[in-house]
């Protein structure tokens, strides 16, 4: 397996300080770790000296490189990946993928039986928006895009008391759109209300199979419940036939395990609280749930 992380902005030859205790991991398990230029990516720059550090592979492929890192928005992963195919490298996880797991779009009718009720729009446009208030028919929502919320704005641009009126309604999302900025990526997305109790965990799939659980990164204190048994996600995950990705559940108030949301394990963040040498282990497959 070859290990791709962002490199250091200041020193481009070093891992970003970030991921340095998996790089570190990694290299003690016997990885190869190269760097990448994230933000030349991210910005839309030349995706073949973003990855110009990488040696080029000795044969026509170098199997299962896993990038982590920063996220990146899909257009830009697709950019990653054929830079490295030109380079003889193989991502593990394809563009596609990356995409089906990154937007919320390519997972949701797969495992809609465990989360939240979800309708979509195409673009930011305001009847379309309204289309999609009145296809949830009543009740409160929680507002997001393709592959992020603003919770931490949640009166503001996040929560939204009644899909009903849409005015109020189209308020909270105007408020959204403006503070996502450039980074809006899809269309407005639309999640009923549901209520939680206790902090979100996460579990982290790789070929199908649960091989951590953890922490939440925004709460790395608050561990697992002990009775969470995350194998009644494991249909789902393996119907979406992803090579690594994460899911977040957490409780309804009714004690039922609820999906949060699914992400591609490449981007997703570890919290504090995890070594990384377990990380490093599921992906290698010498940790298994």
């Amino acid at each position: 397996m070859l290990l791709l992380v962002p490199a250091d902005v200041l020193r481009p030859r070093r891992p970003d300080e970030h991921f340095a205790e998996e790089v570190s991991a990694a290299r003690d398990a016997g990885i190869e770790v190269a760097v990448i230029d994230h933000d030349a990516l991210a910005r839309g720059g030349s995706a073949d000296a973003a990855v110009a550090r990488i040696p080029a592979a000795d044969h026509p492929t170098r199997t299962a490189a896993v990038y982590r890192g920063w996220m990146l928005r899909a257009p830009a992963y697709e950019a990653l990946a054929d830079a490295l195919a030109r380079r003889g490298v193989a991502l593990r996880t394809s563009a596609s993928d990356y995409r089906g797991a990154h937007e919320l779009p390519g997972w949701y009718a797969t495992a809609a039986a465990h989360t939240p009720e979800t309708v979509w729009t195409t673009g930011d446009d305001r009847d379309d928006f309204t289309a999609a208030c009145a296809a949830l028919g009543s009740g409160a929502a929680v507002l997001r895009d393709y592959t992020k919320s603003m919770k931490h704005h949640w009166a503001e641009a996040a929560y939204i008391p009644s899909v009903a009126d849409p005015d109020a309604a189209w308020k909270v999302a105007a408020r959204f759109r403006e503070l996502r900025e450039d980074e809006f990526t899809g269309g407005f997305v639309l999640r009923r209300f549901e209520s939680f109790t206790g902090a979100e965990a996460r579990t982290w799939w790789a070929g199908g199979d649960c091989r951590l659980v953890t922490a939440h990164p925004d709460t790395p204190d608050d561990l697992p419940a002990a009775d969470l048994d995350p194998t009644f996600l494991a249909p789902s995950i393996r119907a979406l036939n992803l090579p690594f990705v994460t899911a977040d559940l957490t409780r309804r108030d009714d004690g039922r395990w609820r999906l949060v949301e699914i992400g591609d394990g490449q981007v997703s963040d570890r919290p504090r609280t995890t070594p990384a040498a377990d990380l490093i282990a599921a992906l290698t497959g010498a940790h298994r749930v």
